[in-house]
């Protein structure tokens, strides 16, 4: 069982699935909302339990980002066309027991860093 939560304790999530696609999203939108790269994973929404009542913010035409109304902890990320859910791995109690697969949308990242440690990347 993998649990996680916001900083301030009122969002849970857990999962029993074996999440997918460990990534680091490099995207203005991610780095805007959390202050650096944003790391996540998948599962499908159904195996995602998720308590307390989340924010959430349409980005874009195509997905939603959903965050902790109280200490703004920046959560989930779900495609509207897709059944699958993005966690926070920061946002993981304990070990997560995954490794990073993709570095995704690399051609927005930041100018203040650089990516070196040979995880394939995807502009």
């Amino acid at each position: 069982m993998l649990k996680g939560s916001c900083l301030c304790g009122d969002i849970t999530f857990e999962t029993d699935a074996d999440p997918q696609g460990a990534s680091m999203c490099h995207c203005s939108q991610c780095r805007k909302q959390s202050g650096g790269i944003w790391s996540s994973a998948y599962v499908a929404e159904t195996d995602l339990t998720i308590t307390g009542d989340v924010l959430w913010y349409g980005a874009s035409e195509s997905a939603k980002r959903g965050s902790c109304p109280r200490c703004g902890s920046f959560l989930f990320w779900k495609a509207h066309d897709e059944d699958t859910i993005s966690f926070a791995l920061g946002a993981v109690d304990g070990p997560t027991g995954l490794e990073l697969t993709k570095h995704i949308f690399v051609r927005d990242k930041g100018d203040y860093y650089e990516l070196a440690d040979g995880v394939p990347q995807k502009d």
